[in-house]
C-alpha cells in the first residue's frame, strides 16, 4: 500500500471526525499529565474504574492506620515515656486481631475482584464478531458476519498527519501522533462485539483503554474477549506487548457510530472500503450540521 493511497484512505475515514467534534476524540485518547484512566466507554471499564477507586480507599486507610500506629508506638514506648519495658511476649487479642482483620480486608477486595474478572472473561451472546490479527507492525481486521469485510490498519507517519491537518484544518488533538491510523475499525454503538485476537508472526497484545480491553495476540492461538461501547466517538489503543523495533508504532483506532451508519458502511465496505469510509465521513458531517442547526 503506497503512502499516497494510505493517506487518501485516511482522509476518507477520518475527514468527518473534525465535524463530529474534537472533544469526543480528545476524551478517548491519552492526555498530558493524566494520572487516572481514560473516561469509560463500556460497562466493564466503568467497573474497572470503580474498583480502582475502591481499592485506593482501602489501601489509603491501611497506610494511615499503620503510620498512626507507628507514631503511637514510637512515642508511647520510647525510653523516655516507658523506662521499664514490658516483658509480655504474647497477647491473644492481638494475635486474633492481626489475623482476622487482614483476612476480612482481603475478602472485601477479592469478592468484587473475582466478579469483575468473571464478567471480563465470560463472553456474553454477541451481536457481531470481529477478528483482529497482529502483524509486525500493523493490525488486520475481519468481519465474518458482514460479507467478510477485511482491511489492514497502519499508523500515519508525521508527514501524513501534517498533510491531513493542513487539508482539514485540524489540530494535533484531531490527529494524535502515534495514534492516528488510515483505516479505523467501525462498530455500532450499544452492540456486544465478540473480539477474536491472534497474531501472524510474534506476540502482540490488543489494548483499548477506554473499553477495558487488553488481550494477548498469540501466533497459532485464538483468544476471545468482548466489549459493548455505550458512546459514539473515536477510541484509541495500542499494541501492549513488546513485539520488535516498531512496537511503538502499532496503534489501534475504533470508531463507534450509530447502528444505521454502521449498516450503511458495512453494506459498501466489502466491495469498496474507501467508498464506504467516504460515505461514513459524509454522514458524520451531515449529522453534525443538523445538530448545529438545531442548537441555533
Amino acid at each position: 500500500m503506497t503512502l499516497t493511497h494510505r493517506f487518501l484512505t485516511f482522509l476518507a475515514t477520518f475527514g468527518g471526525l473534525l465535524a463530529a467534534g474534537a472533544s469526543t476524540a480528545q476524551a478517548a485518547q491519552p492526555t498530558p499529565w493524566a494520572v487516572g484512566f481514560q473516561e469509560a466507554a463500556t460497562g466493564i471499564m466503568a467497573q474497572i474504574s470503580w474498583f480502582e477507586d475502591y481499592t485506593l480507599i482501602i489501601i489509603t486507610l491501611i497506610v494511615i492506620f499503620v503510620l498512626a500506629l507507628m507514631v503511637y508506638v514510637c512515642v508511647r514506648f520510647s525510653q523516655k515515656n516507658n523506662p521499664t519495658p514490658s516483658k509480655t511476649t504474647h497477647h491473644v487479642g492481638l494475635e486474633v486481631a492481626w489475623t482476622v482483620v487482614p483476612v476480612l480486608i482481603l475478602a472485601f477486595i477479592a469478592v468484587p475482584s473475582f466478579r469483575l474478572l468473571y464478567e471480563e472473561a465470560v463472553v456474553p451472546p454477541a451481536d457481531m464478531t470481529i477478528k483482529a490479527t497482529g502483524y509486525q507492525w500493523y493490525w488486520g481486521y475481519e468481519y465474518p458476519d458482514h460479507d467478510d469485510i477485511e482491511f489492514l490498519q497502519f499508523m500515519l507517519n508525521d508527514e501524513e498527519r501534517l498533510a491531513a491537518m493542513e487539508a482539514t484544518g485540524g489540530t494535533e488533538a484531531d490527529f494524535p501522533r502515534l495514534l492516528a491510523v488510515d483505516n479505523a475499525v467501525v462498530v455500532p454503538v450499544d452492540t456486544t462485539v465478540r473480539l477474536i485476537v491472534t497474531a501472524a508472526d510474534v506476540l502482540h497484545a490488543f489494548a483499548m483503554p477506554a473499553f477495558g480491553v487488553k488481550m494477548d495476540a498469540v501466533p497459532g492461538r485464538l483468544n476471545e474477549t468482548w466489549f459493548h461501547a455505550e458512546r459514539e466517538g473515536i477510541y484509541y489503543g495500542q499494541c501492549s506487548e513488546l513485539c520488535g523495533t516498531d512496537h511503538a508504532f502499532m496503534p489501534i483506532a475504533i470508531r463507534v457510530v450509530s447502528e444505521d451508519q454502521f449498516n450503511a458502511w458495512a453494506a459498501v465496505a466489502a466491495d469498496d472500503l474507501g467508498g464506504a469510509n467516504d460515505m461514513l465521513a459524509q454522514m458524520l458531517r451531515d449529522d453534525e450540521t443538523t445538530e448545529l442547526a438545531a442548537s441555533e
